[in-house]
């Protein structure tokens, strides 16, 4: 509840939040919580929860969010990219889903910035190739000070005060959407130091 209320990004909430038992209740609306590592232990069905969004970033295959259907769920979209599951940006794609597919992701955030982009300038003009880059806020995967990192010796650097190249599936990722697109863009992401706001730069 507090950290719904008081947001060091956004601010202050300005509705009603009360602290029950079981969960929160926002603007006298109840939302259950769940403590559970385990999906298929959730039981949605309890709540009325059909449509279950999944954003801990873990259960991103379809296999894994399929646990969410055990409890009762009818349908999930991941809200990140997937190795598997079928994927759906608003205003590119998502007509083609006849809702016969339980399990969808919906890409991520880049991705559905840059597919509504690209679908414009590809059915007007044809998009031969491109290059896209993201300058993007920085993350909490990443460093508040400077430190080891798994994956190199750039992620190894304080987020607040550097500008770090790294990689992005957003330009592959539209091309899951935008069939005709496959294979023709490519992309980087910048992070830089700032807590909110992304844009992308396509060139084509």
């Amino acid at each position: 509840a507090y950290m719904l209320k008081y947001d060091s990004t956004h601010g202050q909430f300005k509705g009603d939040i009360k602290v029950l038992s079981d969960g929160l209740e926002v603007n006298g609306k109840k939302v259950k919580f769940y403590t559970e590592r385990d999906p298929a232990n959730i039981p949605w069905a309890e709540s009325e929860a059909y449509y279950v969004v999944e954003s801990t970033g873990v259960f991103t295959t379809t296999e894994k969010a399929k646990a969410h259907l055990k409890g009762g769920a009818k349908k999930v979209v991941i809200s990140a990219p997937s190795a598997d599951a079928p994927m759906y940006v608003m205003g590119v794609n998502n007509e083609t889903y006849k809702g016969d597919v339980d399990v969808i992701s919906n890409a991520s955030c880049t991705t559905n910035c840059l597919a509504p982009l690209a679908k414009v300038i590809n059915d007007e003009f044809t998009i031969i190739e491109g290059l896209m880059t993201t300058i993007h806020s920085y993350t909490a995967t990443q460093k508040t000070v400077d430190g080891p990192s798994a994956k190199d010796w750039r992620g190894g650097r304080t987020a607040a005060q550097n500008i770090i190249p790294s990689s992005t599936g957003a330009a592959k990722a539209v091309g899951k959407v935008i069939p005709e697109l496959n294979g023709k863009l490519t992309g980087m992401s910048m992070r830089v130091p700032t807590a909110n706001v992304s844009v992308v730069d396509l060139t084509v």
